[in-house]
């Protein structure tokens, strides 16, 4: 039996700014914002989606397709499922990152009615340059509340999502 949690009155709405999932959101918010920062950064980076970024044209949308997109390429079903998106909303994002040159599309060798998306050269450096702003704003998370709290975190995370794909 699951316990009983009392429902916070109605007319105090302060639990909306504390609850779980907002500070999640907004710890995800910050961590992306982050990334792009450093990815602005990084003299590696491709200068065109790097002044993207600087721009603030190069938001939550392109992250998300870049932590899901592998780098050998998917299938547009696969890549909008791994990303929780629908197929319609990943099929306009990839348009966009074609558009910008960051991907392509490719006939699929497994079955010719499908295509792949595939990074170009330029969207492997913006991958790379990627992986490096994760893992310096990884290091700089550790920094910040210490390598056991980081710790601690990331297997409270990796437990909370591997039960949530669960089923009740």
């Amino acid at each position: 039996m699951q316990n009983e949690v009392e429902a916070p009155s109605a007319w105090d709405d302060a639990w909306r700014h504390t609850h779980l999932g907002q500070l999640l959101g907004h710890a995800l918010r910050q961590f992306d914002a982050r990334v792009r920062s450093l990815m602005v950064q990084d003299a590696a980076a491709p200068l065109a989606l790097s002044n993207l970024a600087e721009r603030d044209k190069v938001g939550a949308a392109h992250i998300h397709i870049t932590r899901h997109l592998s780098p050998k390429g998917d299938r547009l079903t696969d890549l909008a499922e791994r990303a929780g998106m629908s197929k319609q909303a990943m099929s306009d994002l990839i348009e966009q990152c074609i558009a910008w040159g960051l991907v392509q599309r490719q006939p699929d060798p497994l079955d010719r009615r499908a295509k792949r998306v595939v990074y170009t050269a330029t969207g492997l450096e913006w991958y790379h340059s990627f992986a490096r702003a994760t893992a310096q704003a990884e290091a700089e998370f550790t920094a910040a509340v210490g390598e056991e709290v980081a710790t601690v975190v990331r297997l409270a995370l990796e437990l909370y999502g591997a039960e949530m794909g669960r089923p009740a």
